[in-house]
């Protein structure tokens, strides 16, 4: 270890430049280090607080901590003070300091050598690598401090004077260890006087203890010096005659010595207390500022008042069943002062404590370690953001009330709730006033939900509850309702209402199924019915629900297979300019002519497809179809694109587009792209930006099912369209309804002021042709002309109104 010392000392002399107080961390800390970067910690001064920045994997184990970029304070603190006063003095100086770190580890006393190395970093300040090695092998204080000794035994008979008082004593037994410890041979003190001298017990004022023994016929010990040793007397007296047991206490004092230091300065709270009354004897100043009584005090109780109530009984067997060396088999509570329970281990071992059979004990405080445990526990069952339950504890808990209510034949209803507009609130006022919403709304689900009964979140905006009580379809139905209306009350946050609605699906056991799957992918069904009938109500799961899902999932199926065979076709629409009655483009439209199920309604397949995420590689599918496709046709021909909401969040769309047309050789000017009002009702800024780049391209954009939306209006203004598109639900009463006249007058009349093109759908009629025409509307499309056709008719169409255009004029 001293050579690792020596040589980072080396190194970091080395790197000093001339004219520099300090090396740069790089020559130091950086390159050829090998095993000794397992040892160092990295430490740097934000604002005059430490940090450790980095620590090596040998740092890690004795810190017990794998973090980086950590306060030093969040430290263990004999770490924290070893590394925070050996870095503060190399910063100090300037140069590198080593000192040394005392650390106790599960009752072992460890000692390490700390090098701190002061380094200057490139961005200013000043960085400090510590090394940190162990010195010396590590030792168990408590068998340091009570190894044993060897004993002697022997008898003396008391010689008595005239008249009649005991004035010397004979040897009259003894063994091996008492002529050692005596420094005699057996032979030479068997049958001798005391007073014939030649042994420590001959000193006057030995005998003359002795003799207070016989007078009073009782027992005790004292110690004697006898030069440079010092020994122990045990005596008990009887009649004439005392034993003596003599023991060589010179180490043992030499001890005391060493345990007074140890056990009085000791980091570790530390106590003795007297095997048989369970009286503290001694307690040392790390348990009096731990447990915080008194000294005084704290001499003054017994074990029992550390120990809460309801575990006496514990402790006391515990106790019972020690031997001379005890370890904790478990944690256990202890209560300080302030009435604070605290969670320990404890280590002690038998000890004669003056003269008192004990105990010394050494106490490892592990509360902090078992609230982390604790915490843990409670994060893997609960959702971090309400403090929930979460999925796995859901499941957990309705496995057991299922297994509980088949011995009962009672009922558990499960509920799957969902909100509703939550993501409205998510788009408008952004990702952290959902998350506030979210936890109100666990608040008010734990207020609701209470007994054996569970409310968990299980993801995003979806909510579970199971009723575990046997509960009818009547009761369950009335707990929804109620439920409902308990979580559509506005939510008040930063001074606005809040309001959201929420949607339920039930299930029952057992008629919906027995066990967690089956009931929670029921209760999902009924969800996802509650939730198509607009929501804000709650559905009973039904069979035929199942047959639905099912349906849903061959769709999924079929869709997947489909997008990997080539299954899709296009089909084209014209559309006319009225002006100059001939076919100004054509709108590309999805088609899925199924093997077996014949042609698939776009209706049906692309609300799945954007809903399993297929929409973007069919979207970019069609790009490139169309654009191919419209190449072939009359350079004054432009060919339309929808585009979903979807393909705007893939954040691809553009360079989707861009090499569409280059793998096409499209003119931008040629292609147009359709969207909905939908796209600005989330990241409205990202997404004009999008269309925006598209503009940039020379490409087109209109805006499809004008009208129909809340903000149409706001949005002409939000982004400089094309085209508007007017919604065919306003075109097709045009010749019966005033209102739909007046609503497509209206813009007509904003498409020519606004100078953008108005393009009337569904037109089907010559009558509605002819008020679209008065209206000043530029072109239409429906049925009226064609409708749409595969794109190997579309040379046909052209020809036909080309021939229809020459015989008009």
């Amino acid at each position: 270890m001293f050579a690792d010392v020596a040589v980072l000392q080396r190194k970091w002399q080395a790197a000093v430049s001339p004219g520099e107080k300090l090396p740069r961390y790089e020559d130091v800390m950086l390159g050829s280090l090998g095993r000794l970067a397992d040892h160092i910690a990295l430490l740097r001064n934000d604002d005059g607080a430490l940090r450790v920045s980095h620590t090596g994997r040998y740092i890690q184990t004795w810190l017990n901590d794998e973090r980086w970029d950590i306060p030093l304070s969040a430290l263990p603190p004999d770490c924290a003070t070893a590394l925070g006063e050996a870095a503060a003095s190399a910063h100090a100086n300037g140069r590198p300091y080593l000192a040394s770190a005392h650390c106790v580890r599960d009752g072992l006393v460890r000692t390490y050598d700390v090098l701190a190395l002061p380094t200057r970093s490139r961005w200013g300040g000043t960085l400090v690598g510590v090394y940190v090695n162990e010195r010396d092998a590590q030792y168990n204080l408590l068998d340091t401090i009570f190894s044993a000794t060897d004993e002697g035994v022997l008898s003396l008979a008391a010689i008595r004077d005239p008249r009649g008082e005991p004035s010397d004593f004979q040897v009259v037994h003894l063994n091996q260890g008492a002529a050692r410890l005596l420094m005699q041979p057996a032979t030479d003190l068997l049958w001798r006087r005391l007073s014939a001298g030649g042994n420590p017990l001959a000193a006057p004022e030995v005998i003359g203890r002795l003799r207070e023994f016989v007078r009073r016929v009782g027992g005790g010990q004292f110690e004697i010096d006898s030069g440079d040793r010092c020994l122990r007397l045990g005596v008990t007296a009887f009649g004439d005659m005392l034993s003596l047991t003599v023991s060589d206490v010179t180490a043992m004092k030499r001890r005391e010595d060493s345990f007074r230091l140890l056990f009085e300065n000791n980091p570790m709270p530390m106590w003795v207390f007297d095997a048989a009354t369970m009286e503290f004897l001694s307690v040392n100043d790390a348990a009096v500022q731990h447990y915080g009584y008194a000294r005084k005090k704290f001499l003054g109780m017994t074990l029992r008042e550390i120990w809460p109530q309801d575990e006496w009984a514990l402790h006391s067997e515990a106790l019972r069943e020690i031997g001379d060396v005890y370890q904790s088999s478990r944690d256990w509570r202890h209560i300080k002062a302030d009435g604070s329970e605290i969670h320990v281990l404890t280590f002690g071992r038998k000890v004669a404590f003056d003269g008192r059979d004990g105990y010394l004990v050494a106490v490892v405080d592990i509360t902090e370690r078992r609230a982390a445990e604790a915490r843990i526990a409670h994060m893997a069952h609960h959702d971090g953001l309400t403090n929930l339950p979460n999925r796995d504890f859901y499941q957990e808990r309705l496995r057991e009330a299922l297994e509980r209510s088949r011995s009962g034949n009672k009922r558990v209803a499960v509920m799957c709730v969902d909100l509703d507009l939550f993501k409205n609130v998510n788009d408008s006022f952004g990702h952290p006033m959902g998350d506030r919403l979210l936890k109100l709304v666990a608040e008010r689900l734990r207020a609701a939900v209470s007994g054996d009964n569970l409310a968990a979140r299980l993801g995003g905006d979806e909510f579970a509850i199971v009723l575990a009580a046997d509960v009818s379809p009547n009761e369950a139905s009335a707990f929804a309702e109620q439920l409902i209306a308990v979580l559509s009350a506005p939510y008040a946050i930063d001074g606005l209402d809040i309001v959201v609605g929420a949607s339920i699906g039930i299930a029952l056991s057992p008629s919906d199924g027995m066990t967690t799957e089956e009931l929670m992918r029921n209760a999902d069904m009924a969800l996802y019915r509650a939730k198509s009938e607009g929501g804000g109500v709650h559905h009973f799961f039904e069979p035929e629900m199942d047959q639905q899902a099912q349906k849903r999932r061959d769709m999924e199926r079929d869709l997947r297979a489909a997008i990997a065979n080539g299954g899709f076709e296009l089909h084209y629409q014209p559309l006319v300019d009225i002006a100059a009655d001939r076919i100004s483009g054509f709108e590309s439209l999805l088609r899925w002519p199924h093997p077996q199920k014949g042609m698939v309604s776009p209706a049906e397949f692309i609300p799945v497809a954007e809903d399993i995420g297929l929409i973007v590689a069919l979207g970019e599918w069609v790009l490139r179809e169309a654009c191919s496709e419209a190449v072939k046709w009359p350079t004054n021909v432009k060919v339309a694109v929808n585009l979903s909401p979807v393909q705007f969040r893939s954040r691809n769309l553009v360079q989707a587009v861009i090499s569409a047309l280059a793998h096409s050789g499209l003119s931008p000017r040629r292609l147009e792209l359709e969207i909905t009002e939908s796209v600005f009702l989330a990241e409205t800024e990202a997404n004009l930006a999008i269309l925006h780049q598209l503009r940039g391209l020379g490409v087109s954009i209109s805006m499809d099912d004008f009208g129909t939306g809340y903000s149409s209006l706001s949005y002409l203004r939000s982004f400089p369209f094309d085209k508007i598109k007017i919604d065919r639900s306003f075109v097709k009463d045009l010749a019966q309804r005033s209102d739909c006249l007046a609503i497509v007058r209206a813009i007509s009349g904003l498409g020519r002021s606004l100078n953008i093109t108005t393009t009337a759908e569904g037109v089907e009629t010559v009558d509605q042709l002819d008020w679209l025409r008065a209206e000043g509307c530029n072109e239409v499309q429906g049925f009226l002309f064609s409708a749409a056709r595969p794109a190997r008719e579309i040379g046909a169409l052209l020809a036909g109104f080309a021939t229809r255009a020459s015989k008009a004029a």
